[in-house]
């Protein structure tokens, strides 16, 4: 028996045809989108179908909405920030929706994360530094809760993409940092030793304010291990019961 598949929506394709002359650049930012009349006349759907697609894009930053007598849906100025917040939100769903193997994660996580320490090491700044250090001092307070030693372990890692000064690449890594980070904290977070993963944050931070990215990847490299190894351990452990 074939599975269903059901065809896109009228408001998904136009939504996916108006995306299209944006990344093609026949939309520019700024451009104001024909109204919704013209292209429900367009398309020949209603103007609800419209209004539909148009909260699509919306929802993806893609286009902005104006009132008034100069209004109407324009094409969005994307930033880097509103982009990233969607790419750790895509890069949580697909993770979850697709159980994703813990060791794949881990090795993409930090597979990618380490593709960014030489201009770590280059560019970091004495404020990332500081609040790399700040979070260390969070993961080190008595009764942390292990939800807040999570946050704050991405908080680190996070810091530590961004001092690689590159937009590209933090946009990237988002979905790998904030996404695989807590996937694989809520694995090993039963079993893993605070101590143990703080003392290579410590290391790290200590590498970078040297700029060694040689030493900082091996530290990376020592987490991965670690990370791995527990969480294997952890899921046999479960196995067994």
């Amino acid at each position: 028996m074939k599975n269903h598949v059901s065809p896109p929506s009228l408001s998904a394709t136009i939504a996916d045809a108006i995306r299209s002359d944006i990344v093609d650049g026949r939309l520019l930012v700024g451009d104001r989108l024909p109204s919704e009349t013209e292209l429900a006349d367009q398309h020949g759907v209603s103007r609800a179908t419209v209004r539909e697609a148009l909260k699509r894009l919306a929802a993806q930053s893609l286009i902005r909405t104006e009132r008034g007598a100069f209004g109407g849906a324009f094409v969005n100025h994307l930033s880097y920030e509103e982009a990233r917040a969607q790419q750790v939100t895509t890069s949580t769903l697909l993770l979850g929706m697709n159980a994703i193997g813990f060791q794949v994660a881990c090795e993409a996580r930090y597979a990618l994360e380490r593709s960014c320490t030489s201009l770590a090491a280059e560019r970091r700044t004495d404020a990332l530094l500081d609040a790399m250090r700040k979070e260390i001092e969070i993961q080190s307070a008595p009764g942390l809760t292990d939800e807040a030693f999570c946050a704050s372990d991405v908080a680190f890692h996070r810091a530590l993409v961004d001092c690689a000064g590159n937009e590209v690449l933090s946009y990237h890594l988002a979905g790998s940092v904030e996404a695989m980070q807590p996937l694989m904290n809520m694995i090993t977070f039963t079993a893993r030793s605070r101590a143990e993963i703080i003392d290579l944050h410590r290391s790290i931070v200590a590498d970078l304010e040297k700029r060694d990215a040689v030493s900082v990847d091996r530290a990376l490299a020592k987490l991965e291990a670690y990370t791995i190894t527990l969480g294997q351990s952890v899921l046999k452990a479960r196995a067994t019961r």
